[in-house]
């Protein structure tokens, strides 16, 4: 019984040391490496896109950086992939990039069959439906018959066709895998309407050649939680981009920005001190494997949630996005982190 009983410990203790060598694999070939790869959409102006400088500008390259800063105090160490809707889950799964940046939506089988995780979401959005005015449609259930541009390999072509199916309507789907692409092909006449998630007709439509020709219809017809994703299997990786995308709404919360972050290393308040990794033993970098000042990197190079949004997609830019389900839970909204303890 005895034998039978150390050769199960070895057996068990074999199984979790082999799990800690797995769990470790990212953050250390990204630190071996010397910066992160982060899967990023090539074109929606807002989220991922290279400015007329070539560098990359977005809600989504600030998440990024974001993690780049957390795991090497240093937000510009990033190798941006620009990567289809088709390309982007097998280029993860392949570990051609560490972290998947790229308003992709999670669903059950991504999560599952796909075998990946997704972390905290940065943004909530919704499916509509973009048009020219000249269409003379005032709502998606007008759109019976019409041709629709879709990009392939995305909830969007589901939810397209189970939405006109619900309602008894025929459609066209154009289907064009490259987002430039499509969005030209739309600009150019060659569908009735377009469909995405309504942050990204929003930026197509600031683009658009007269954007005041185009209108997005009211209907929003899914839930669109959009998320940085890892692969299954890397826990603490998992931890360290789940949790940065935390530390940029908890910042926002606690009224810290790139500006007065280091005002706030003299706070007296405890949660503030043990946030920023000034309190001696919390060890809040060290239970991630990263530097106690992992949090203050973060929100002084790149800044709170709050910042990123109203920089890249907020009212004052050519997207003009209120908040909406974006807003901290304070303010009605759905941004809410976890205890930072």
């Amino acid at each position: 019984m005895k034998r039978c009983k150390w050769s199960v410990v070895a057996v068990l203790t074999a199984v979790f040391l082999v799990a800690g060598m797995a769990s470790a694999a990212t953050l250390d070939e990204v630190r071996s490496r010397g910066h992160l790869i982060a899967g990023v959409n090539g074109g929606v102006f807002g989220f991922s896109m290279p400015n007329d400088k070539g560098t990359w500008e977005g809600l989504d390259v600030d998440t990024a950086k974001a993690i780049a800063a957390a795991v090497f105090g240093d937000a510009s160490k990033v190798k941006y992939v620009a990567l289809t809707a088709v390309q982007r889950l097998p280029a993860l799964q392949s570990k051609e990039i560490d972290v998947l940046c790229r308003n992709t939506t999670q669903t059950l089988t991504r999560e599952t069959t796909n075998g990946l995780n997704f972390v905290h979401v940065n943004y909530y959005d919704g499916q509509g439906f973009l048009i020219p005015k000249k269409l003379g449609v005032k709502s998606a259930k007008e759109l019976g018959g019409a041709t629709v541009c879709v990009l392939p390999g995305t909830t969007t072509e589901l939810n397209a066709a189970d939405y006109f199916r619900a309602n008894k309507m025929e459609w066209k789907p154009v289907v064009i895998e490259q987002t430039s692409e499509l969005n030209k092909a739309f600009f150019a006449g060659r569908c009735d309407c377009l469909t995405s998630d309504a942050s990204q007709l929003a930026a197509q439509r600031s683009v658009a050649p007269n954007p005041n020709d185009y209108m997005i219809l009211p209907e929003i017809i899914s839930k669109e939680p959009l998320a940085p994703v890892v692969r299954h299997g890397d826990d603490q990786w998992y931890d360290i981009v789940n949790w940065t995308v935390m530390a940029l709404i908890q910042a926002e919360e606690f009224g810290i920005t790139s500006a007065n972050v280091d005002e706030f290393l003299k706070s007296d308040n405890p949660g503030i001190k043990r946030f920023l990794g000034v309190t001696e033993g919390e060890g809040l970098g060290k239970a991630l494997g990263l530097d106690e000042k992992w949090v203050y990197n973060i929100i002084k190079q790149v800044g709170n949630y709050g910042e990123i949004y109203e920089r890249n997609v907020g009212p004052d830019t050519p997207l003009g996005l209120a908040r909406g389900l974006n807003a901290l839970w304070t303010e009605g909204g759905l941004m809410y982190a976890a205890p930072f303890r």
